[in-house]
């Protein structure tokens, strides 16, 4: 299995990215694309041993009605791809979604802080990145002006 960072902590993923034309949804604790999750609603209805995933084309809004999974993972395609920060926005702010929000793909150390400041709670690294490293970059900003997913008062309304 791999290690993400989730909630602060570095821990072993109990999830697999499942990609490819013939996923298995019988297997569990898989990430399933999002066609496959759309498709197959009906037969993983009541699991919670499965999440999906999103390309950073795929619209979040597909999921407004039909959120019924404990994990969303979103899809950085490329370093300078941003899209999936406004999915993950969307899904704490809009739709109110607890669950955990994944960052995978192409995900790099300098982006963690405004991920978690857009809704992401959890990591998947890129190849290369130092999981430890980039843990302890999560350290250097305690508070941050701007409203935030996770923190929705802005700094100036704590006066």
């Amino acid at each position: 299995m791999t290690n993400i960072i989730k909630n602060g902590e570095i821990v072993e993923s109990n999830f697999v990215v499942a990609t490819g034309d013939d996923v298995d949804i019988s297997i569990d604790n898989q990430l399933l694309p999002l066609s496959v999750y759309l498709e197959n609603r009906e037969a993983l209805a009541g699991r919670n041993d499965y999440g999906v995933w999103l390309d950073s084309d795929e619209e979040v809004e597909l999921l407004e009605d039909n959120i019924d999974c404990n994990v969303i993972a979103l899809n950085f395609t490329a370093f300078n791809d941003g899209r999936a920060y406004s999915s993950a926005n969307i899904l704490r702010r809009r739709y109110g979604y607890e669950g955990e929000i994944r960052a995978i793909g192409d995900v790099r150390r300098d982006e963690l802080e405004q991920m978690i400041r857009c809704g992401f709670d959890a990591f998947e690294l890129a190849e290369g990145q130092d999981i430890e490293a980039s843990l302890a970059s999560l350290t250097g900003f305690s508070v941050s002006y701007q409203p935030t997913a996770d923190r929705p008062d802005p700094l100036f309304r704590n006066r």
